[in-house]
């Protein structure tokens, strides 16, 4: 699914004057040639690039279209957020069987001012919002395994900064 963040191409078959790479803006419309602002945001690339012939076939004769995503982050619900001492915070895609491991290396770590044993991972639990300690430190430092809880999509986590 597309979601706010992503980058889009998009390819018009025989119309190189209208083949572009639009990103997905925050409200997760688009705007490309022709087409102005185009929900984008909860849609597959193959969706969208129907709807996109569809609006397109008032100018063109039965237009061709393909969207492959560039860069991906998907929906919000779809998304795990790091934020606080890592090195890169960023929302990152959900992926399948994905870990707290995973996460931490995309993000390049913890930066030095990280407490990693103090981090906090927030989910939301039938509406709840619920909150559950994260040992990174020994994950990543100590290679206490165990410490490799399995992430969900919507999860954040939060890497607070140590006291000095």
């Amino acid at each position: 699914m597309i979601g706010p963040g992503d980058s889009l191409d998009i390819f018009v078959w025989r119309n190189p004057e209208l083949s572009l790479v639009v990103p997905v803006r925050p409200d997760g419309r688009i705007s490309t040639p022709l087409i102005e602002d185009l929900v984008a945001a909860g849609r597959t690339p193959t969706m969208l690039a129907r709807e996109i012939e569809d609006r397109l076939s008032k100018y063109l004769t039965n237009p061709i279209v393909t969207v492959i995503p560039k860069s991906f982050i998907g929906p919000f619900a779809q998304q795990v957020r790091i934020i606080g001492e890592a090195v890169t915070p960023r929302a990152l895609p959900y992926r399948a069987n994905m870990t707290v491991l995973d996460a931490m290396i995309e993000v390049g770590g913890l930066t030095k001012y990280a407490a990693g044993d103090r981090a906090i991972l927030i989910r939301a639990v039938n509406g709840i919002q619920e909150s559950y300690p994260v040992h990174l430190n020994s994950l990543i430092k100590g290679g206490e395994i165990m410490d490799n809880v399995a992430l969900a999509p919507g999860d954040i986590l939060i890497i607070p900064q140590r006291y000095f």
